[in-house]
């Protein structure tokens, strides 16, 4: 699934190749990804010009001349310019613009959703969810020590799985903890509530770092994830156990469980 890295890695994508293009037809070939009203979609955003593109946690935030659109990749949504090309059996949303050119939205899987709102306020967007519902970014600056012990005093589970919770912190995925877990040197079986000042700011600190590299990297490419651009994101050479045979501290073998349900790679030599 893209987490925080890949989808600023789409939206910068995107700023590039549809700022400022007006969209004169819109298609839906798989209604079940539009989560407002199917008519009001495909007919209030002709006419309409992208301004904007944002992120807000996984989210992207299209902003237009008078809506919001709100869209969740989920496993497989990718995001394409094309011109004249035939449609594919993936691509399920298509934005026709001007100069005969079409932002087409691929996904395999049919996970991804997208919804249209009233308001060109990002802001007030915020306020509705899903946004609302989202967690603190760790590189807002406005992660703190005391946030996170308010949120893991009564988590009696494991701490990879607190970390992926967006209601609690924003943009972590399943990649992402197990980097957070190791750097911050946690077992990630630790529940939450018993995870002391030092454990909670290395979590704060390392989850700073890994997802400013990730981005600064274009995100983690392992199956599939590719930007608008179709590049594919270069931080897997950076991942410090995640998938990887031998610890890079210790030179143990890494170990692979499942921490409900999720895969997971830890060091039990350096995440007692």
């Amino acid at each position: 699934m893209p987490e925080l890295p890949e989808v600023e890695t789409v939206c910068r994508s995107l700023r590039e190749l549809i700022l400022n293009k007006k969209i004169t037809n819109v298609d839906v070939f798989y209604t079940r990804i539009i989560q407002s009203d199917l008519l009001e979609f495909k007919t209030l955003l002709i006419n309409q010009t992208f301004r904007k593109v944002e992120r807000c946690g996984k989210f992207i935030i299209f902003v237009l001349d008078d809506y919001i659109i709100i869209s969740h990749l989920r496993m497989e949504g990718k995001y394409f310019l094309k011109k004249t090309e035939a449609i594919n059996k993936h691509e399920h949303v298509i934005f026709h613009l001007e100069n005969d050119e079409t932002l087409r939205y691929n996904d395999t899987r049919k996970f991804g959703t997208m919804e249209l709102f009233k308001t060109n306020n990002v802001e007030e967007a915020k306020k509705l969810e899903p946004l609302n519902k989202l967690g603190i970014e760790p590189i807002s600056g406005l992660l703190t020590l005391e946030y996170l012990k308010e949120k893991f005093k009564n988590k009696k589970l494991p701490i990879k799985t607190a970390l992926l919770d967006q209601s609690i912190i924003s943009g972590l995925g399943n990649i992402y903890a197990d980097e957070v877990c190791f750097m911050a040197g946690l077992n990630p079986n630790t529940n939450a509530n018993e995870i002391n000042d030092e454990g909670l700011i290395k979590i704060i600190e390392s989850s700073v770092i890994v997802l400013n590299k990730a981005i600064n990297l274009g995100g983690t490419t392992i199956k599939s994830f590719v930007s608008s651009h179709a590049v594919t994101g270069l931080f897997q050479n950076e991942l410090l156990v995640h998938t990887k045979e031998f610890c890079p501290k210790c030179n143990k073998k890494i170990t692979k469980i499942f921490v409900r349900g999720r895969g997971t790679y830890f060091c039990e030599n350096c995440q007692k």
